[in-house]
């Protein structure tokens, strides 16, 4: 086992609120581990803060008519505070705005600008010389050159998710003014990633207990083989490059954002009065360093910041990165845009926060997208936290309080069954930390939960109620096994239930700092003094419930009715003929698969009754293959034969793009082949 542990919360971008889609995917996992860990006695610090550079922080300042610097003191300030309000206990909160952060990066890209790392290259960019600037790939948008989608950004095309650069849109126009933006020669740097590939796949085979989907996507960018990334890009706002000659530019965000880990240890170790600190958490090979992100990460944790560490040379490589998969709300994506959301500061103006981290730690997207109701949300409260966990708490508390004069009794001659219980504390123990050690965060909340299940079991089968009048000894021995497992409950619900449990601990006089090793069958000594404390848990009533679907729902509402007015527009009409051109028919999907390097896309093979096709559609983060098999759809099939990604697709599957930018299948119950009129 290393000396010590550092772990990173990928940093949220402080241009809008957190929501319970960001708290399953790095923040409540990453905090379960931690807290697992400072219970152990464990050597871990735990680093987050702020994202504020890139372009989503410019384009949501120029739809508030505010600086970027406006936006991201905003909602640094507030997200930071919620994320304490939920429990989230980071070591250090940073930002990338930060003066450390600006040095730290800048010291980086000099490293590897004077060692030879990177590529330059003069190419030429779109440029909107109204606005006097170059234009980001999202500032600009024109007609998809592969599937000729009209909408399409200068990055990837939404409709066929084909990978794009800016100057390949056909028609292209400036997100800013809206005129067409003109060719200019820009110089920028590259990271050959190239160069790291055998170094990344030979450190990759090293590395343990990595989740699949996390390698399985790695590998496939390996497969594909590495192409050079820009470092840098023209932009007024982020870190500036530090080079005479490059006025107007910046680091690339994807550069400098993970660099902000360090930056941010760096200052938590001048908060500690120990300013050369971090280099013990960063630089020292006995250091475990663990990446917790979303899926949508993973690629920037696992090939990109790495190759980085490697060329920089002086850091450690992370040991995991146990990335989660997406969280769905209420059977549908999560979409800010369409008020489908559930905010934490609103969460919290109805409920603790102790709930939502057991209920959503139930639930998460470890392997692949899960989803989270308000329905099960109820339920869990009501028969997990109150009905078991609660009510077993209760009961033994007030059963001692009541017959025992608050004093924990004397185990006297106890039974094989009172000491095969004691023994489950143990056993139940045990099987919590392998969940945690293996990043296994469900299962270990299931195992916690189970110890409550069995003192439960075990209180409700002894009859305690039956054995105070007759058999007081056997009802003492009975109230000394619950009131043991009730003291290890307090200790190993810790991490899920911070609030909670430290309410707990002060029922049973125990001391705040105990910790993993202290857990065993003999917490309480006989004799000492509990105090039967309130009810922990209280039900979650129907109408609380309908009343947090109505809002979720009419909030929804709202921003459909808003956002009619964006609808896009018809365009042209045509000529019947023209129409009559098409060829609809009726299909289903029998296979499919994902296209390697190709994010958006899917290899689909349709049965159309007299054939089988292949067609290529870009839908694939909307839907996994596995999940469309089976799936009528219908099918332009007279469409014109066309490559993409090296796959011959013939022929396009019809799809409906709600305003939120989600895809839907236009199907039909028609038998495959059958024309569509």
């Amino acid at each position: 086992m290393s000396k010590r542990t550092l772990v990173t919360s990928a940093l949220p971008y402080a241009n809008g609120p957190i929501h319970l889609g960001h708290l399953a995917g790095a923040y409540l996992p990453a905090d379960l581990y931690v807290r697992y860990k400072r219970l152990r006695g464990e050597d871990i610090v735990h680093i987050c803060g702020s994202d504020e550079h890139g372009v989503p922080i410019t384009i949501a300042a120029e739809k508030e008519g505010v600086s970027p610097q406006d936006i991201v003191d905003k909602f640094h300030e507030q997200n930071k505070q919620i994320f304490d309000d939920f429990g989230i206990d980071f070591d250090y909160y940073g930002r990338t705005s930060s003066e450390v952060h600006h040095k730290t990066s800048q010291e980086f890209f000099t490293k590897l600008y004077e060692d030879g790392v990177f590529v330059q290259k003069t190419e030429e960019q779109l440029y909107d010389p109204k606005a006097q600037m170059f234009l980001p790939d999202r500032y600009v948008k024109g007609t998809c050159p592969n599937c000729g989608y009209e909408e399409a950004y200068g990055d990837q095309c939404e409709s066929c998710g084909t990978s794009l650069s800016p100057t390949e849109l056909k028609n292209p126009k400036s997100a800013i003014t809206g005129d067409t933006p003109e060719t200019k020669e820009t110089t920028h740097w590259y990271l050959p990633l190239g160069d790291f590939q055998e170094r990344l796949e030979k450190w990759l085979e090293t590395r343990e207990n990595w989740k699949p989907n996390v390698m399985g996507q790695v590998k496939s960018w390996l497969n594909d083989g590495l192409a050079d990334r820009a470092v840098t890009r023209d932009l007024t706002w982020g870190v500036p490059v530090p080079l005479e000659d490059a006025d107007g530019k910046v680091l690339y965000v994807w550069f400098d954002a993970p660099i902000g880990y360090i930056s941010a240890t760096k200052e938590w170790a001048a908060q500690q009065g120990e300013p050369e600190k971090w280099k013990t958490y960063w630089q020292d090979e006995e250091t475990d360093l663990i990446h917790f992100i979303g899926k949508d990460n993973i690629v920037f944790h696992c090939i990109m910041f790495p190759a980085t560490l490697m060329a920089h040379g002086d850091y450690v490589l992370p040991k995991n990165v146990p990335a989660n998969e997406f969280l769905n709300l209420e059977g549908n994506k999560l979409s800010t845009s369409r008020g489908w959301a559930v905010w934490l500061d609103e969460y919290l103006e109805d409920f603790d926060a102790d709930l939502m981290r057991y209920v959503l730690g139930t639930n998460l997207p470890e392997t692949k997208d899960s989803d989270f109701s308000w329905e099960d949300f109820q339920n869990k409260v009501n028969s997990e936290l109150a009905d078991v966990l609660g009510n077993f708490i209760y009961r033994t508390t007030s059963f001692t309080e009541n017959y025992f004069d608050g004093k924990v009794p004397e185990l006297d001659n106890p039974t094989d069954k009172d000491l095969d219980t004691l023994k489950e504390i143990t056993k139940q123990k045990e099987k919590i930390s392998k969940a945690y050690e293996n990043f296994k965060l469900r299962e270990a909340i299931t195992q916690t939960m189970n110890l409550a299940r069995i003192g439960n079991k075990y209180f409700t089968e002894m009859e305690p109620w039956q054995t105070r009048k007759n058999d007081r000894t056997t009802c003492g021995n009975t109230l000394h096994v619950c009131l043991q497992i009730t003291a290890a409950l307090s200790v190993l619900f810790d991490p899920i239930l911070p609030n909670k449990m430290a309410e707990l601990r002060k029922e049973l006089n125990i001391d705040d700092g105990s910790s993993w090793d202290a857990i065993s069958d003999s917490i309480l000594e006989s004799n000492s003094s509990i105090n039967k404390g309130a009810i922990l848990f209280e039900k979650i009533e129907d109408e609380q419930i309908e009343e947090q679907l109505n809002k979720l729902k009419e909030r929804a509402a709202d921003n459909e009715d808003s956002a009619k007015e964006n609808y896009e527009p018809l365009k042209e009409n045509m000529e019947f003929e023209d129409f009559m051109k098409m060829d609809l028919r009726a299909g289903e999907i029998i296979a499919a698969s994902a296209i390697e390097k190709a994010d958006k896309l899917l290899k689909i093979t349709v049965d159309l009754g007299f054939e089988e096709r292949i067609i290529v559609s870009g839908i694939a983060n909307d839907f996994d293959p596995d999940e469309i098999v089976g799936q009528k759809v219908s099918v332009v099939a007279n469409l014109a034969p066309k490559k993409l990604m090296g796959v011959e697709s013939n022929g396009m599957i019809l799809m409906a793009e709600e305003e939120d930018g989600s895809l839907k299948f236009v199907d039909t119950d028609a038998k495959p082949g059958s024309v569509i009129k």
